[in-house]
């Protein structure tokens, strides 16, 4: 748990900032954290999304050069490199989840800094220092896999959206209306970047999901009508990933390139019908593979980090849930060595 006196000197910080500037994460988590705190200081400032990679890295520099902020704002991030802090002139304030890193001049505010299993989303942390938009906050950290202790009141609100019988984030994720807007939500980052930003800020002028879900507002119309055209690709790739059989412990289905990657959203589906697997989808690109990795039960970083050693890729992310990049040439010695370590 993050103390309240450390949400206390976030939200002072916000509250200070005339002009703050955002970079988070390319997942629902990330986006409802940033639409959390740029509604709650009145829409000053501007916001980046940081697409497929895991660190800020020294080049998103420029973008504090070229917006000139007297604050940055860092969420959802799992590291930011030393060279981008130490050349940035402004308080940096960094808002995570994932495992801890030291890192110094950055206010780090991360739950498993003092709670190693505490791992509850960034959207989850966003919603203590605002304490607005209460659907944001459901609708972020139930599409990271966790169920919020304030899910009971987003349900009385919204009772056709979510049931206080459910208590399960995977059973909000597939058998909900509630769950039905993540998925919107996630489609909406896809596609070209024009595009994505475009749906981001309208987003931030969205007021109820219902604007969404029932496209009761034009803007809620555009939305609901773009992530549709991403559905109807995901169904067709979904429905022959539910063909593939297991081997043993591991679910392995992979995918050639195609224009849209919904490796993340096809792995937690096929967790969700597959529980006892650890499940890897894999999407080539460009002569390497792009991994989506999911367990239940099964501790992931460390059996990734050890299959790769060697290999020309990376891996990792929280414990049952990571992402990870391959050299194409590696993939098989890579499964092979993967598939040995989970059936011990």
């Amino acid at each position: 748990m993050i103390p309240e006196k450390q949400i206390k000197e976030l939200r002072e910080y916000l509250s200070k900032a005339e002009n703050p500037l955002f970079f988070y994460d390319d997942d629902p988590d990330g986006v409802c954290s940033y639409l959390l705190l740029k509604k709650y200081v009145d829409d000053r400032g501007k916001g980046i999304i940081v697409k497929s990679v895991p660190t800020l890295e020294e080049k998103f520099v420029r973008k504090v050069k070229e917006y000139c902020p007297d604050l940055v704002v860092v969420l959802d991030m799992p590291d930011i490199s030393q060279d981008f802090i130490d050349q940035v002139h402004v308080p940096i304030v960094w808002l995570d989840h994932h495992g801890p890193v030291e890192r110094k001049g950055v206010h780090y505010y991360n739950p498993r800094l003092t709670a190693p299993k505490d791992n509850k989303p960034t959207s989850y942390y966003a919603y203590k220092v605002t304490k607005q938009n209460l659907w944001l906050a459901t609708l972020g950290t139930t599409a990271d896999w966790y169920y919020p202790n304030f899910a009971k009141e987003f349900a009385t609100e919204y009772p056709d959206l979510l049931s206080k019988k459910v208590k399960k984030p995977e059973t909000v994720l597939y058998d909900t209306k509630l769950g039905e807007l993540v998925k919107i939500v996630s489609f909406l980052l896809k596609g070209d970047m024009k595009d994505v930003r475009t749906s981001i800020h309208l987003l931030s002028q969205m007021e109820s999901p219902y604007e969404i879900l029932n496209q009761t507002s034009p803007k809620g119309k555009w939305l609901y009508k773009r992530a549709m055209k991403f559905q109807k690709e995901y169904d067709v790739l979904l429905a022959d990933a539910l063909k593939t059989k297991a081997k043993g412990k591991l679910l392995l289905y992979y995918y050639p390139s195609t224009k849209n990657a919904f490796t993340s959203e096809i792995s937690n589906e096929i967790l969700y019908k597959n529980p006892t697997k650890v499940t890897i989808i894999a999407r080539e690109s460009s002569g390497y593979m792009k991994l989506s990795f999911r367990s239940t039960d099964i501790k992931l970083p460390k059996l990734i980090e050890k299959a790769m050693d060697g290999l020309d890729g990376y891996g990792g992310g929280h414990e049952h849930a990571c992402g990870g990049n391959l050299n194409k040439d590696d993939f098989d010695e890579f499964i092979e060595r993967f598939r040995a370590l989970i059936e011990k």
